[in-house]
């Protein structure tokens, strides 16, 4: 579960990382008395205006703005939200902006020059330990670095049974050529970071970037967060924070009905129990020529009410040309699974306008072909995983 900038920040501050602090408003007269209060409570005379929406590239896209004075505020809001704003990580469509968070100018000047960096907080999976992954090349696409640069790109594994230790958050000051104050607040800011990934069960934080103000405050200007879905039950403060809006439409309406989908660009609807034998199915569709519209695994279950909501949640995406029923059957009957095919079908009328292709194997698989075969309706059966892609090879055709 993605979290917005204001909200990663808000977090984030909870457990002590100083932050660029901001106020989100919906509409630009909120903004202005955001503005203000910002101005009140922290003495800044320009502020930062940023679209608030789950992708990064904000800036590239005009939905990142500084502003100089009130009227500018004002205007700049105003633009930006309701804006389809296309970032490199949104679609050609771009997301639409429904708030913005007005943020205090932290690049003033001083006795030193503000100083970016780059730190991320993950799992590296090749060690299976938590890593923080760091740069001085801040601000700038990491991946841009990874490929330009690696060798400014630094990573420090954590032992999850001793966590950070205060060595490895001096290494991270040390190997950013901080000294003195800087040093002490990065120690601090690193420390706090890594206490709250871990307390707040997440699965990624990325601050890019990470700030050395002209005073040697070290603050986080931007953040990234990501939460494990699986670990929300844990946190039932950060689920409420979810915003369904930035979300994909089919999937949240997949997920309330209990199933596992995942959205995906191609011409082939997939309906499979398991995720193992889901991701095999998308492999059989790619070799038959064709390629996946999505993932979507119904479970141990499948009924006639569940493939019918499954089909209609397939149905919706304007681009399947066809749809590949797989399920092997263990826990679930295979005639059973046939049977609920077929009422869901004749349940449907005429809203499937697309060659269904049904390969059943497992428990009763000859019974379950003789019930689709028998059932007079446009449904192609199959038992054979080449025979599946071989009838999707030729509907495609």
């Amino acid at each position: 579960m993605n979290l917005h900038e204001y909200q990663g920040k808000e977090l984030l501050n909870s457990f002590g990382v100083r932050i660029q602090r901001g106020i989100v408003a919906d509409n630009h007269k909120k903004a202005v008395e955001a503005a203000k209060q910002l101005a009140t409570e922290t003495g800044t005379g320009w502020w930062v205006v940023k679209a608030q929406i789950h992708a990064g590239g904000r800036g590239k896209g005009g939905g990142v703005k500084l502003a100089k004075n009130l009227q500018e505020v004002e205007s700049i809001s105003e633009n930006i939200i309701g804006m389809m704003l296309k970032t490199p990580q949104t679609s050609a469509q771009g997301k639409k902006v429904h708030q913005v968070l007005i943020a205090e100018d932290v690049y003033y000047p001083g006795d030193n020059e503000p100083e970016e960096y780059y730190m991320s907080v993950l799992l590296n999976r090749a060690t299976g330990r938590n890593m923080i992954m760091y740069s001085t090349e801040g601000g700038m696409d990491i991946e841009a670095v990874a490929e330009k640069t690696p060798h400014l790109i630094f990573t420090e594994d954590i032992d999850p049974l001793l966590g950070l230790l205060p060595f490895q958050a001096r290494k991270i000051a040390f190997n950013l050529r901080l000294s003195g104050g800087a040093l002490k607040e990065m120690v601090k800011f690193v420390t706090s970071l890594y206490t709250a990934f871990v307390k707040s069960d997440s699965s990624l934080f990325e601050i890019n970037p990470v700030l050395k103000t002209s005073d040697d405050k070290i603050l986080a200007v931007d953040s990234k967060v990501t939460l494990d879905d699986n670990a929300l039950f844990r946190h039932k403060d950060l689920a409420s924070l979810r915003d369904l809006r930035e979300e994909n439409e089919i999937e949240v309406e997949a997920n309330a009905a209990g199933l596992n989908y995942v959205d995906l660009d191609g011409n082939v609807g997939c309906m499979v129990n398991g995720a193992g034998l889901a991701m095999s199915t998308m492999d059989l569709i790619k070799q038959s020529g064709g390629e996946p519209a999505n993932f979507l695994d119904v479970g141990g279950t499948a009924d006639a009410k569940r493939v019918e909501t499954a089909f209609r949640i397939i149905l919706k995406d304007p681009n399947v040309k066809a749809i590949l029923v797989n399920i092997f059957g263990g826990i679930v009957r295979c005639d059973r699974v046939a049977q609920g095919v077929i009422d869901a079908y004749k349940n449907m009328g005429d809203a499937i306008k697309v060659p269904i292709i049904v390969r059943l194997q497992g428990t009763n698989a000859i019974e379950a072909k003789q019930l689709i075969d028998d059932s007079g309706l446009d449904v192609i059966s199959a038992t054979e995983f080449q025979e599946a892609a071989d009838k999707v090879q030729e509907v495609l055709a």
